[in-house]
């Protein structure tokens, strides 16, 4: 079973290539550039270096939020239309469970993927993972750094992973809990994750995969305050 991940969802963009679970290749970029630029050429510079093309993979997965608007459509559109024209499955993936994915290998604990969410918020869920197992806390959501920490216990074990990992580190350590960060090459979000998010996931036609934007766009907000006004 070949799969090619797609991660948009933040400032990163990445895009990985799994058969039977193994990482044949990676390619990732965080030089700035808009996806739109960047993403398809790292899709066939990727499989042009293992010798293969898009028809040679057997199903496609892509990060669908939460995450950045415009990077979420980026992903999720080059997705589906490569999965359309393929007619391969296609399945959507949590961007906070892939990157839960990437921390596995750091023993038992709670792992709490975060993403700048702007706002004074972050985008996060928790998962534990005991015995070798993941099991998700909590659902996707938007929220304040004082409300996931708040409440938790200060001598629980945190692992950090995502772009919100520093900001929510130090604020944790304000607090007096402690927590572990994912070193720099697995702490960004990762096409890699993605893929073993999918693996166990069954695939779904691309018309059944859409962003997952968690709360609503700047655009929305905006034309909402002008009713209220």
């Amino acid at each position: 079973m070949r799969i090619l991940a797609l991660e948009t969802s933040a400032k990163a963009a990445s895009v990985a290539l799994l058969e039977n679970g193994k990482l044949i290749a990676q390619n990732m970029q965080n030089a700035g550039l808009t996806h739109s630029r960047t993403l398809l050429p790292m899709i066939h510079a990727l499989l042009d270096g293992v010798g293969l093309g898009v028809k040679d993979v057997d199903k496609i997965a892509v990060a669908h939020g939460p995450g950045s608007f415009t990077g979420l459509r980026i992903g999720v559109a080059t997705a589906k239309g490569l999965a359309w024209g393929l007619d391969k499955p296609l399945v959507g993936v949590s961007s906070l469970a892939a990157m839960a994915h990437q921390a596995m290998h750091l023993g038992e604990g709670t792992i709490c993927p975060v993403m700048d969410a702007r706002r004074d918020q972050v985008y996060n869920a928790l998962f534990e993972n005991r015995d070798g197992v993941l099991r998700r806390l909590t659902e996707d959501r938007a929220i304040a750094i004082e409300e996931l920490f708040g409440q938790k216990d200060k001598d629980s074990r945190y692992i950090l992973v995502g772009d919100g990992a520093a900001l929510c580190h130090d604020w944790l350590i304000a607090w007096g809990g402690s927590a572990e960060i994912l070193p720099e090459h697995l702490v960004q979000q990762t096409a890699w994750g993605v893929a073993m998010a999918a693996i166990e996931l069954p695939g779904d036609k691309p018309c059944e995969i859409n962003p997952q934007y968690i709360r609503p766009s700047q655009a929305e907000r905006e034309r909402a305050e002008k009713k209220e006004i």
